[in-house]
């Protein structure tokens, strides 16, 4: 009972995404079962520090990576948060609870020769879904748009004469993106073309049959023509939004800037491509630099 509200309260009341949602049912089930089935606990009132400490320890001895068992951690802190507060638990048991330590991992983007050969590219498939995919794969690098953001757009969000489209972001949050007159063209010759097998209206993309796009499908369409063009260890949706902001860093564009396009909500997440970009000219000015020279032994 108080998972399914806490389940309730993080869906209608924090508006998490789907994806988020799903990702924190597993977590608290995982747990659950973990408590009853090895500390022989019979409810969440029993859960100590310890039984969190040792269900971490279990998660990265199966394998997990400390990045993975760290999202974890935070579905438990979010959910005995809403116990202590609903006043279901006297104190939250993960207070005491330090999050395993993880390797600062800087974000992979694809190479511009690469994105220039991908967008190059004869059309993809005859028919809608072939335009479908290539107006998907711009958007993607062209605004720096979440998957979910990208899914969840709509045909009456598109404001064409003002080059901007309205797009919903995490938490509810709405922001608009400004387009280029090229993309403007794109999304009107798309929009014309979706209109011969679809109804106006509705979610920008579809599938075949009408429905709109899913998180697994936008992921195989952008992992298969990434594919295609690069070696990146990382091809789905989310090397696009790399890329899009370790471009325009690189070109000169502001923090701020950047943070205001990609919808983040604290300025410490953007400042990871300023990082990215450091380490690019850190490579130039090792190469290039008369003084720069190899290390001492």
């Amino acid at each position: 009972m108080r998972e399914k509200s806490f389940l309730h309260y993080i869906q209608y009341e924090k508006r998490f995404s789907p994806h988020t949602l799903t990702a924190y049912s597993k977590d608290l089930e995982q747990f659950l079962q973990y408590i009853e089935q090895i500390c022989g606990l019979s409810a969440v009132d029993e859960v100590t520090h310890q039984h969190i400490r040792g269900w971490l320890v279990h998660l990265i001895g199966q394998g997990l990576s400390a990045r993975t068992a760290n999202r974890k951690l935070s579905t438990l802190k979010a959910y005995f948060k809403f116990l202590v507060r609903r006043q279901y638990l006297p104190a939250d048991p993960t207070a005491k609870v330090s999050a395993p330590k993880v390797g600062k991992r800087l974000p992979s983007a694809i190479r511009k020769p690469e994105l220039e050969q991908l967008f190059s590219m004869a059309p993809m498939e005859e028919g809608y879904e072939g335009l479908r995919n290539r107006m998907l794969l711009e958007l993607l690098y062209d605004t720096g748009m979440r998957r979910s953001e990208v899914i969840g757009l709509k045909v009456e969000g598109l404001d064409l004469g003002r080059l901007v489209i309205l797009v919903h972001g995490k938490g509810g949050k709405d922001r608009l993106i400004p387009i280029s007159r090229e993309l403007a063209g794109q999304l009107q010759a798309y929009l014309q073309a979706r209109e011969q097998d679809f109804p106006p209206g509705g979610p920008l993309f579809l599938t075949s049959k009408g429905a709109p796009l899913y998180p697994r499908l936008v992921y195989r369409i952008v992992h298969k023509y990434l594919s295609a063009v690069s070696g990146n260890e990382q091809r789905g949706p989310h090397a696009l939004r790399h890329s899009f902001a370790t471009h325009l860093s690189e070109n000169g564009a502001s923090l701020n800037a950047i943070k205001a396009l990609l919808g983040h909500a604290s300025l410490a997440s953007t400042q990871v491509y300023t990082h990215n970009s450091i380490e690019r000219l850190r490579q130039v000015y090792l190469q290039a630099h008369p003084k720069a020279g190899p290390p001492e032994d």
